[in-house]
């Protein structure tokens, strides 16, 4: 009996697509209302975003960035779900989702800062984020808080989270889904399934047959989704964003998705745990490249455009860059000077010394 019920839980999780690999429009009663101007957009943001994160990766090998966890291949699933929110949701984000925050209104330079470790880079005034998460899961637990915030409110707003797959096995995503779905909070959690916690596969981590199913343990809506059908991420984040602030609680959305560069670029190497044909499957089913079939069907979409697009891209970035490196370089005094309103004796007394050393 028990193992016949798992199976019809198992069942209920087929992935959503509305796109195939080839551009083509297979589900067309779930098609979502977007203008041409709007399909162009969504476009435009996925290649930029192909760009700087090229881009990005040049500057970390040239020592000019910090910490950066590479993009690519994860474009539908990262700005397919941001372009679905409103500009007063709130995002909290993983490490590797800058991008939607960048999309959500942050500078391109706090951006760069972000990664060299620079507080200004965590300064987001007027912006509905909290600073991209490093420990991995935290953020799920404080979604449901912020979610909670905007219940008890009267806000008509989300709080959406991200992880990977590797989030998914850890205490505070249960925590949080729970939390958040007791109080049916407005919160959207994001699994973004790469397939691998940076080496781990997602098939040693947990015997669920999808991530979306943990969903029902909690007692909230979940779906998977093709990561790499920008249609289908973005549908699936309007629906569950459209149930939270209805009163309908939150949404656990799986997006299957593929990050073809290593995990970060500090040190990993993922020839080690990765085939050449597990690359090869996924790149054929390449999230830019689906979406300009389907843009260029429609005469939506050039290469001109796209060119447009690079080169804006890139000297948007050049500019980026130049403004972080006029930023006037972290000193101690400043980062003990924004952890307390009034600094308690033993760091008064450490913050005149710093200060000394740094007027010299």
């Amino acid at each position: 009996m028990g193992t016949k019920t798992l199976e019809n839980i198992e069942g209920q999780f087929e992935m959503f697509q509305i796109l195939n690999e080839n551009g083509e429009i297979i589900n067309e009663e779930a098609m979502p209302e977007l203008t041409d101007e709007q399909l162009q957009e969504l476009m435009r943001r996925m290649v930029y975003t192909r760009i700087l994160d090229q881009r990005s990766i040049s500057l970390n090998r040239q020592g000019r960035l910090g910490f950066y966890a590479p993009t690519a291949g994860q474009e539908a699933s990262q700005l397919g779900s941001q372009f679905a929110l409103d500009k007063e949701d709130w995002i909290l984000p993983g490490y590797r989702d800058v991008p939607q925050l960048i999309w959500h209104g942050l500078p391109l330079y706090k951006a760069f800062l972000f990664s060299r470790g620079h507080f200004v880079g965590n300064q987001a005034d007027g912006l509905n984020m909290l600073s991209p998460q490093i420990i991995i899961g935290a953020q799920i637990t404080q979604t449901a808080g912020v979610a909670l915030g905007l219940k008890k409110k009267g806000k008509k707003n989300v709080a959406i989270t991200y992880t990977g797959d590797g989030g998914a096995s850890q205490g505070d995503f249960y925590e949080g889904m729970n939390f958040a779905g007791a109080y049916a909070a407005p919160a959207i959690f994001v699994v973004q399934n790469n397939r691998f916690a940076i080496s781990v596969p997602v098939e040693k981590q947990s015997a669920a047959k999808t991530i979306a199913q943990k969903a029902v343990g909690v007692g909230i809506y979940g779906v998977q989704v093709d990561g790499m059908d920008v249609l289908a991420v973005y549908k699936a984040v309007t629906d569950a964003r459209e149930r939270a602030i209805n009163g309908e609680g939150p949404t656990l959305i799986e997006t299957m998705t593929y990050r073809y560069g290593p995990h970060t670029m500090a040190g990993d190497d993922p020839t080690r745990y990765r085939s050449e044909d597990l690359d090869s499957e996924w790149e054929k089913k390449d999230p830019i490249v689906r979406f300009r079939k389907y843009l260029e069907s429609k005469d939506l979409w050039s290469e001109d455009k796209e060119n447009e697009v690079v080169e804006k891209a890139k000297e948007e970035i050049k500019a980026a860059i130049k403004q972080a490196d006029k930023t006037p370089k972290q000193k101690v005094t400043d980062l003990m000077g924004l952890m307390y309103e009034e600094l308690p004796q033993n760091l008064r007394e450490q913050y005149e010394e710093y200060s000394a050393k740094e007027s010299k």
